[in-house]
């Protein structure tokens, strides 16, 4: 994610210092890279990032006889009649009083009629079960919640099939003294609360909520429509749905479970079902775990994506290792002498040295001693990470607190904040999604997984967003407005074999997950010695003679093992702040028109095994795959942009297909890995023309291709071939911001760059001025 340069020596001046100040008054970022061998002192806390999470509903909720029981008889029951302020009871168990109906016995109770001003309270002594059957009752009270379970074992209240109703309460309440603030909701339960049934039930929630539990609450069937002045339906211990049609209207949260200090309580899982819901906040909140199954979803939060607040990116300058990187900066950028500043460039404040001070502890982050160390290691990090956001107004679709699984489902979603959000990790197994998002389509703090399903991800500011990437899976298609997948963000990460505690955090209850990467959040001082970094595994690209104190490569991953991607970005198609590992799958990028982004963009390494890759975008900070692959690539820059639609073709020396492609945006760079590329096959390369054959997102895998205009032709060299017009030719040096992190001196510094070309068996460390 970077801005377009500004034009000018003076403006660019202008920017450097700026860029300067914020260096000099912010907190440094570290990171440990792979291989590490770490050591911390102070405390530290280990969670498990799972690559792969089969939980599933039936692993978190049981289900007794209570729960599915629908059935009564006028023998067996005691009868409710409620009319206008008064009821008349017959029966045992239940008593009416001033327009209200007491419950003090277990057993099943049926109600119809209406009740225009009056409660109906549960108080069960011996914690039994009671079975309220609404068979066509509407019930009103004016100042409390309408139905109020008190105490009891268990309430259980069914919805005769065949029937409407309703239940409400006031805009205001009246409550006993001060200190008192239950019920707060039109249904209200400090017991387990289900709902079962064939019929209809329509809640409004005029004083605050719709339906509340305190317990567990559970939904079996029936069709429930909730209109809230906050949240909707809410449970505190557990919300869970097997099944039934959900409509909510809320002014909050949707649906949401609150428990925050049981780590094995606190979620939602959803089986399936029929959901409609408009909410001001959240559509789905979990506490901890978030798990659906199945079910068709159609949910709208915070007025829609187009309720979006307008997103401020970060500055053109990154941080990593760099200079000019031996290129040509973009001529919008004003050009300075070559390792001098501009005359008008004021000295660094404070005597800062432009490599000095970058040490691996941050200690420079704090005054405190005991100030608590957390490596984000990436200025384009979700704004729900930064230390400095406080998020004021969450309006995600699927949000968790923990882990959040999808196993199947349809999901229709248009939401002002992130579609799909973890605090912790996502995995999408299966399922089909229409996205639009005023922020990421999906997001993970640590790591997001796709097995399978197809998600399309039509709008969102960046669409795939997570410390750790894995797509094993299924067909993605996103189009942001800035990153189409970025790997970010995180805790203090390291890899599967740093020498780390590994103690796994429980997060629910018979929750399977495969974990092989650990993420820890460190309090006190770290020290990392033995860095192979991830930033001088392969030739710095864009490492000039510079550095202003950035961050190197960090241990964020961008996995594809399978499946289908397919990314439309304004900014960076596929970003990492570490690596990116490719064995198999389609990647298909139409990438960034500007020069300030590239179609691929990694601070460690882009290495290549298998599948087949294309990327087409501007020219600017165009990377290519790193020489470690074992699949051959080719990036052929074009000597003047091309226009959207304008096809280019590669073809071996024997007329072999090797690439038909027709990007959907401008470009001039375009990068190629095939499984049929060759280290030393000869190659054409043709623009423009014609293909006979039918393309998806714009790639041609049949038909037969004539009237291009030959642009090169020439003999591979390496694992990554540089190509122009003339030929071969060497990598793309670019240029990046005023970073820092490897450079020696002088202006410049781009994110460290891994690209074809010497490799460097240095080690890394962040403190430049060694």
């Amino acid at each position: 994610m970077k801005k377009n340069m500004i034009t000018g020596s003076k403006l660019w001046s202008i920017a450097m210092i700026t860029s300067l100040l914020a260096a000099c008054s912010s907190p440094a970022t570290t990171s440990t890279t792979a291989n590490a061998a770490t050591s911390t002192t102070g405390t530290t806390k280990t969670v498990s990032v799972s690559e792969q999470t089969s939980v599933k509903y039936a692993d978190l909720v049981s289900l007794d006889a209570d729960d599915t029981n629908i059935s009564w008889s006028e023998a067996d029951s005691t009868a409710i009649k409620l009319n206008g302020t008064t009821a008349t009871v017959t029966g045992s168990g239940a008593k009416a009083a001033n327009g209200s109906v007491t419950i003090t016995q277990a057993g099943t109770y049926v109600l119809s009629g209406e009740l225009t001003d009056g409660q109906i309270v549960v108080n069960v002594a011996d914690k039994g079960t009671v079975h309220l059957v609404l068979n066509g009752a509407t019930i009103h009270d004016n100042d409390s919640a309408a139905i109020y379970i008190q105490k009891a074992g268990k309430a259980v209240i069914t919805l005769e099939k065949g029937t409407k109703n309703t239940v409400s309460d006031g805009k205001t309440y009246v409550y006993a003294d001060a200190t008192t603030d239950e019920p707060d909701a039109a249904i209200f339960s400090k017991a387990d609360l289900t709902f079962n049934g064939a019929g209809q039930l329509t809640v409004t929630g005029n004083y605050n909520e719709g339906i509340t539990s305190k317990d567990d609450l559970k939904i079996i069937s029936g069709s429930i429509s909730v209109k809230a002045a906050d949240d909707g339906i809410k449970g505190k211990d557990m919300v869970a749905i097997q099944a039934g049609t959900i409509t909510i209207e809320a002014e909050g949260d949707g649906i949401k479970s609150t428990n925050d200090t049981d780590t094995t309580k606190g979620y939602v899982a959803i089986a399936g079902g029929t959901f409609h819901i408009q909410s001001g906040n959240d559509g789905i909140q979990a506490e901890t775990a978030l798990v659906a199954d199945g079910g068709t979803y159609n949910i709208v939060t915070g007025g829609g994506s187009a309720n979006a607040p307008a997103k401020v990116e970060e500055g053109p300058f990154g941080g990593g290792g760099g200079g000019w990187g031996g290129g040509t900066p973009p001529t919008n950028m004003g050009t300075p002498p070559d390792g001098e500043p501009p005359a008008d460039m004021p000295e660094m404040p404070n005597n800062s040295s432009t490599n000095a001070d970058a040490t691996t502890n941050g200690a420079a982050a704090s005054n405190s001693a005991n100030a608590t160390t957390t490596a984000t290691t990436d200025n384009n990090a979700d704004a729900d990470t930064a230390t400095t956001a406080t998020e004021s107004t969450s309006a995600k679709a699927l949000k968790a607190g923990t882990d959040l699984t999808v196993n199947g489902g349809t999901y229709t979603i248009d939401s002002m904040d992130d579609s799909l959000h973890s605090n912790n990790n996502v995995t999408v197994n299966d399922g089909t999604f229409n996205i639009e998002s005023g922020d990421d389509g999906i997001h993970a703090d640590q790591a997001l997984t796709i097995n399978g399903g197809t998600i399309t991800i039509a709008k969102s500011y960046e669409g795939l967003e997570g410390a750790i990437i894995t797509l094993n899976d299924g067909d993605v298609d996103v189009t942001a407005s800035d990153d189409g997948v970025n790997a970010a963000g995180g805790e203090t990460e390291t890899a599967a074999n740093t020498a780390a505690s590994t103690d796994s955090a429980t997060t629910a209850p018979d929750a399977t997950t495969t974990s092989n990467i650990s993420v820890t959040e460190t309090t006190g001082t770290t020290s990392t010695t033995d860095q192979a970094s991830q930033g001088t595994a392969a030739n710095q690209q864009g490492r000039g003679p510079g550095g202003m104190g950035g961050a190197a490569a960090s241990n964020n991953e961008f996995h594809i093992n399978g499946g289908s991607l397919t990314v439309n970005a304004g900014g960076d198609g596929l970003d990492s702040n570490g690596s990116i590992n490719m064995t198999g799958g389609t990647v298909i990028v139409n990438g960034p028109t500007n020069s300030g982004n590239g179609a691929l963009d990694y601070d460690g390494t882009f290495e290549i095994s298998g599948g087949y890759l294309v990327a087409a975008g501007s020219s600017g900070m165009a990377q290519g795959t790193s020489d470690a692959s074992t699949q051959n690539t080719i990036v052929m820059t074009f000597p003047a942009t091309q226009k959207a639609g304008t096809l280019v073709h590669v073809q071996d020396s024997e007329g072999n297909n090797i690439l038909t492609f027709a990007p959907a945006k401008d470009y001039q760079t375009v990068v190629v890995s095939s499984p049929d590329l060759a280290k030393d096959g000869s190659y054409v390369i043709y623009s423009g023309g014609t293909s006979t054959g039918k393309a998806v997102d714009g790639l041609y895998t049949d038909g037969t291709y004539s009237g291009g205009t030959q642009v090169v032709a020439f003999q591979s060299t390496s694992n990554v071939t540089w190509v122009n017009e003339s030929g071969v030719t060497t990598a793309n040096t670019g240029m990046g911001g005023p970073g820092g992190g490897g450079g020696q001196g002088g202006f410049g510094g781009g994110r460290n760059r891994s690209q074809s070309g010497t490799t460097s068996d240095s080690t890394a460390t962040t403190d430049s001025a060694k």
